[in-house]
């Protein structure tokens, strides 16, 4: 087998796709009739020995097949654009994959050479109303024989020129096309552009991509189009054989042909409606516009009333400057019962958050009254963090198997800690018992160290042993008991600490997990992350900083559930050591919100956020609403990459920032920056203004729009695109690695954006 390899990575996802593509497959022997002939010559030297007398001539005939008239359906792996797929293709050129890698060479076409293996398959594009047989452009088919195919009675009708069918074959039944002679001349492509339409596809690892088509591990023959679909309608596609129309692949067919008979191999249909279709190019642009002037303009926060005034009072000022770091008014009903109005923040931060010190989250609360914060020089109420403690409270109670569980270890620890408390207070038993560090359960260490050393006796002993008369039996000595404040105070005595520990944490486990669950605002109603909708328009891109305090107040509202006592204060120490309360591990710091129709058109887009080289943890990633994404991180990024999901390995052309058809074009140098296969950003074919629509596609029949691409020759497409690169010439691998397309992507940096291409 000999291969002209080229390999490249094209990234289809946040991972990278691992595909080599390679110019074709060469078998050992094409199909067809072989025979083999064995002669035996006997010399001594170079003089034959009994020429007169020769050894048996052997001659053995055998016939390699392969597809020629049908293909199985389990030999097409994937098609695009899909069967009957509704969407814009009008930059797109079809493509069919094949599960037999060498299927596209198996067959030996005499235009074909060594050096330019070249397929005897085409993947050709009609549109509605192009083939008589099928006007709708449903991709239907005509089956007949094959020698109904070859059409050698008909002058109207040109068929393959095939010779050697026996009659079984000629027998055989076959789907047909018959295409009229001045659409094959316009759509077919040249002898020398087959050499092009076909190459391999080495998947190195699965993968499931967006539009469906699946990536499976192997290797591939992949057969492409040379026509887009450029007006809007139905268009059938079909893999067709071209073998046997050598003579009339560069436009030449006989002057009473009317209609080409093709055998169709494959066939599927699709429809092309480019108003479907919506501007992502510019919307991403729009997302991005506000920050182009001023980077504060894209930050999480109410926009200026427009009828703030310029020159404002303190009071008025006062609000300004409360909107500008992120707060809403909502509003507020004191504990005194008047009606007024209070400023309200969620996590999301226009600014990096102030620490609020006399917030004091690390002991349980009854109430949210803790978390006011209260502005003495206009008497108004900051609820931000007692908000959030009600809300974690509420979505605590609202979970019922968290409340069950923070219940019963709350229980369990009050009642263990009782327990203690009723040795401590009392002298006898205090005296002998005042450690359960060894593991013993409380109140028994006493009985166990008699167990163990049998107070310097057996019990036998001591049971045979006179009584002491009663006079010499000793009375009982009085011992002072310890008040209510000292015997809860012995509750910090370290073995009483880690009795309450280990009680704790054996409940802990369930309510750690449901509380870092809460860490990354799950659970949370969006309405409480960004109370008021105006703070994120409709196609509108946010950045924010996230407020640990604010997450520290909906945690201890979470974890302050079934605290009714003073006892229940007291062991909520235990509970969140077990908890590992106060480890502010794993809360998100940053994170953007997109509001835009890209969410629901690209559900799997790309967003990468970096801090100079590396790549930030995303710690949460939701749609929060249909038209919403929310995205977490776990550090301030400098930079924001948004791609549009790869569906898969397509060809055709991009757009440039001005809207040009154009090729982004691709790495095709080993061991460069960048690497192999990615695109060189900024640089597009061809420069200037032309496109490749106005400048590579072969003129258009009469009353039709151009479609056609022009591959061959000083005008075509190879000659001055491999230029672009430096090269005299490209390979079928090459062309397919510069034909793929290009995701769209926008890159955010402070104080600026930079556009990609697509």
């Amino acid at each position: 087998m000999a291969t002209r390899p080229f390999t490249a990575g094209t990234r289809a996802s946040q991972e990278l796709l691992d595909v080599t593509f390679i110019d074709h497959m060469s078998p050992a022997a094409t199909a067809g009739k072989y025979t083999i002939e064995v002669e035996h010559t006997l010399t001594e030297g170079t003089t034959p020995v009994d020429s007169s007398d020769p050894l048996p001539h052997a001659t053995e005939e055998f016939e390699i097949r392969a597809p020629q008239f049908m293909l199985d359906g389990a030999t097409v792996q994937a098609v695009y654009p899909a069967r009957g797929a509704d969407g814009d293709f009008g930059l797109v050129l079809p493509h069919i994959t094949l599960t037999r890698a060498y299927l596209p060479w198996e067959r030996e076409p005499k235009w074909s050479r060594a050096e330019r293996r070249a397929p005897w398959l085409a993947l050709m594009l009609f549109r509605a109303g192009e083939l008589p047989d099928d006007p709708e452009g449903l991709a239907l088919t005509t089956e007949r024989t094959v020698e109904e195919l070859l059409a050698e009675d008909d002058e109207t009708v040109l068929g393959p020129a095939l010779t050697g069918l026996d009659e079984p074959a000629l027998a055989g039944n076959c789907r047909t096309i018959d295409v009229p002679a001045p659409v094959f001349t316009a759509v077919a492509p040249h002898k020398q552009e087959l050499y092009y339409l076909a190459h391999v596809r080495d998947v190195d690892e699965p993968k499931l991509m967006a539009d469906g088509e699946i990536l499976i591990k192997g290797t591939f023959s992949v057969v492409t189009a040379n026509r887009f679909p450029r007006g809007a309608g139905d268009y059938a596609v079909h893999l067709v054989s071209l073998e046997g129309f050598d003579k009339h692949l560069d436009g030449e067919l006989p002057p009473t042909v009317e209609h080409v008979r093709l055998v169709s191999l494959w066939s599927w249909s699709f429809r092309n409606d480019p108003a479907a279709a919506f501007d992502a190019p510019g919307i991403l642009a729009n997302l991005v516009a506000p920050g182009n002037t001023d980077a504060e303009n894209l930050a999480l926060r109410m926009p200026r009333p427009a009828n703030a005034p310029g020159s404002p009072s303190a009071e008025e000022a006062y609000a300004l400057e409360r909107l500008r770091l992120g707060y809403v008014p909502v509003p507020h009903r004191p504990i005194t019962g008047e009606h007024t109005y209070a400023w309200y923040r969620g996590p999301f931060t226009p600014l990096t958050a102030q620490e609020i010190p006399a917030l004091d989250t690390s002991s349980a609360h009854t109430t949210a009254d803790f978390a006011l914060v209260y502005d003495r020089t206009y008497g108004v109420f900051d609820v931000s963090y007692a908000a959030a403690w009600t809300l974690g409270r509420t979505v605590a109670l609202a979970d019922p198997s968290y409340g069950k569980e923070v219940t019963r270890a709350r229980r369990e620890l009050a009642n263990t800690a009782v327990r203690m408390m009723a040795v401590a207070n009392d002298p006898v038993r205090s005296a002998v018992d005042v450690s359960s560090a060894d593991g013993t359960r409380f109140g028994l260490s006493a009985l166990a160290r008699l167990a163990a050393n049998r107070g310097g006796r057996t019990l036998t002993d001591a049971l045979g042993a006179p009584q002491l008369p009663q006079e010499a039996v000793p009375g009982p000595v009085p011992l002072a008991r310890l008040s209510r404040a000292d015997a809860r105070a012995s509750l910090d005595d370290d073995s009483r600490a880690a009795a309450l520990l280990s009680v704790a944490s054996h409940r802990a486990g369930a309510l750690a997990d449901r509380l870092t669950e809460l860490r990354t605002l799950r659970s949370v109603p969006f309405s409480s992350l960004m109370p008021d909708f105006r703070m994120l328009p409709e196609e509108s891109l946010r950045l924010f900083r996230v407020d640990p305090v604010w997450i520290d107040a909906l945690l201890a509202g979470a974890r302050d559930v079934a605290v009714h006592t003073s006892l229940d204060q007291r062991c909520d120490r235990s509970l969140r050591t077990a908890t590992r309360s106060g480890d502010r591990s794993g809360y998100p710091v940053a994170g953007l919100l997109m509001r835009s129709d890209l969410v629901p058109a690209w559900p799997d887009m790309i967003v990468v956020a970096k801090k100079g080289t590396r790549e930030l943890t995303e710690i949460r990633r939701e749609p929060v609403a249909s038209d919403i994404l929310l995205c977490l991180y776990d550090d301030v990024p400098d930079h924001v990459l948004i791609r549009e999901p790869s569906e898969g390995i397509h060809f055709g052309v991009d757009t440039d920032s001005a809207g040009r058809e154009v090729i982004g074009l691709r790495q095709l140098m080993a061991g460069q920056d960048p690497p192999l296969g990615a695109t060189l950003p900024g640089e597009y074919f061809p420069t200037g203004s032309d496109t490749v629509f106005s400048a590579y596609l072969r003129p258009p029949q009469e009353g039709g729009i151009a479609d056609v691409l022009r591959l061959e020759g000083d005008d075509g497409l190879i000659k001055p695109l491999a230029q672009a690169h430096s090269l005299s010439d490209l390979h079928p691998a090459q062309l397919a690695v510069q034909l793929v397309n290009a995701p769209l992507e926008q890159l955010l940096m402070p104080g600026s954006t930079r556009e990609g291409g697509r």
